[in-house]
């Protein structure tokens, strides 16, 4: 009989360990810097391929970018709403979920965040005044459809982020990340095409949100959300009506969050 080869197995165990402690570290230490794969080696007593498998693992995970090269090294990244949206919206697309489906689901969850932040005693001081500019925002580009579409979805994005239950607010986040990146994808779609919605559309909307801002300022939750609802309704109908058997699409989600991060960068 031949001997059973155990090179690799041990060295993925160990890579795991290692791993899973700088995993630990990642979550739970804001400004952790990985250290350098010397040091990491020196760290842990073991070898740089167990080092360089760990850091893959990370990497999959989205935890980690490692850059190769003279310039090499790896980046830490903490996980946030919108990578949880594209590890969830993979799931979705491996599964066939359509974008009716994912509707339906927004159409439970949402609302009710616009609800809570009805609730909070501290909404004058911290919702509305950022509800207010969001709003503004997007009442100035109502004539450009991409614009109007990218701002407006933004305030879906606020309602949300001002949800005082972070487990809640992690779970909506990633499905609101998931259909905004559709909707925009539908409206640069529509725009080249010239059928891009009509003005009075766009300002209806904004007045929409000016009334769910209403609602939230004056602290009636109730009423906050059946408005909340009935717009998510009517704006979910426009992107329905031509991609509601259209599967849901993560790369985009994807795509979405990094140009939010480079207008982030340059603000």
């Amino acid at each position: 009989m031949t001997s059973p080869r155990r090179g690799r197995v041990p060295q993925r165990r160990i890579a795991e360990t290692v791993a899973a402690e700088l995993r630990d570290h990642i979550l739970s230490d804001d400004n952790y810097r990985l250290p350098t794969q010397d040091q990491l080696v020196k760290d842990f007593g073991v070898s740089y391929p167990s080092i360089r498998e760990a850091l893959r693992i990370l990497e999959t995970e989205g935890l980690v970018t490692v850059r190769r090269g003279n310039v090499g090294g790896a980046e830490v990244h903490r996980p946030d709403e919108f990578s949880a949206a594209y590890h969830l919206g993979l799931s979705l697309q491996g599964a066939r979920v359509t974008l009716r489906d994912l509707a339906a689901g927004l159409q439970m969850l949402e609302p009710m965040c616009a609800a809570e932040c009805a609730r909070r005693e501290d909404r004058l001081e911290v919702v509305v005044p950022v509800l207010e500019a969001a709003i503004e925002s997007s009442a100035q580009v109502v004539g450009d459809g991409v614009a109007f579409t990218q701002t407006a979805r933004e305030f879906h994005d606020l309602v949300v982020s001002f949800t005082p239950n972070v487990t809640i607010r992690y779970a909506v986040s990633s499905y609101v990340a998931l259909w905004s990146a559709q909707e925009e994808a539908w409206a640069e779609a529509l725009t080249r095409r010239g059928e891009y919605p009509a003005e009075e559309d766009a300002n209806e909307a904004v007045r929409a949100h000016q009334r769910i801002l209403g609602e939230i300022a004056a602290g009636r939750a109730d009423e906050a959300e059946r408005l909340a609802r009935i717009h998510l309704a009517a704006t979910q109908t426009l992107v329905l009506e031509r991609f509601g058997d259209s599967v849901v699409n993560a790369s985009a989600a994807l795509e979405r969050n990094a140009i939010r991060a480079g207008r982030r960068s340059r603000m």
